[in-house]
């Protein structure tokens, strides 16, 4: 499981999407008017949820959904839509604050909202799993190792298939993440940070391949200023 570094960091991200930028991110998964770079982040996250919504069973009817690092709530939806009964866990208590008021009353006895670390989704001494763990844009704040206790701690709450996404280890994104290094820690958002796939892929086999987990299939989707690959992980 992640140690301190990972606590640390999950304090950055905790609040900079809960204080500095919950407004920006309610505006990102709405249908308001957004900048030109905005605009494209919006569309690739719209690409890579749909993505991911596509590796899961068109009926998830008597499945029980966890979205880890749900945000406001949009892939939980669109999964209760399809006959989920869905967890949806995020840190920031306004983004899921967001999440409630957006919640058809259709759909009010298939989807809870919690604020929470998505690694303690699981209530205490509940022995329950559950069928699908998605986590869409919550890893790729953490570096390798953290990466890698993260996955180990969602694929141990999941029976079936885990479907995460990290951020690959391109030349862009290297130079955005040192550059960004250059600026005080007070002015910069938690950084996104570049992992190469093959370590990410030779970590995951070392850690979780003895639990009969293997990786499955896996997509980059770039867009504007959207960059992420989504990973998928079988159960044994």
């Amino acid at each position: 499981m992640p140690g301190s570094s990972y606590q640390d960091r999950r304090n950055e991200v905790e609040a900079y999407f809960d204080r500095t930028a919950a407004e920006t991110w309610k505006r990102l998964t709405s249908d308001a008017p957004v900048s030109g770079i905005r605009a494209t982040v919006r569309a690739g996250r719209d690409q890579m949820r749909a993505n991911l919504l596509g590796w899961l069973p068109e009926d998830l009817s008597g499945k029980h959904l966890l979205d880890a690092g749900c945000g406001t709530g949009m892939l939980a939806l669109e999964a209760a839509w399809r006959g989920a009964r869905v967890t949806a866990v995020d840190l920031s208590p306004t983004l899921i604050d967001n999440a409630r008021e957006r919640l058809p009353e259709q759909l009010a006895d298939r989807v809870e909202f919690a604020v929470g670390d998505m690694l303690g989704a699981a209530k205490a001494g509940d022995t329950e799993r559950f069928d699908y763990v998605v986590s869409m844009d919550s890893v790729i704040h953490y570096e390798r190792d953290d990466a890698l206790g993260a996955i180990g701690g969602l694929a141990a709450m999941a029976r079936e298939r885990v479907l995460f996404t990290f951020a690959p280890r391109t030349p862009l994104l290297a130079a955005i993440h040192a550059v960004g290094q250059l600026f005080p820690r007070s002015d910069r958002s938690p950084a996104i940070v570049p992992v190469s796939e093959r370590k990410l892929r030779e970590g995951i086999e070392a850690t979780l391949g003895r639990d009969g987990w293997r990786v499955g299939r896996t997509r980059l989707i770039q867009r504007g200023f959207y960059t992420s690959q989504a990973m998928e992980l079988i159960g044994a």
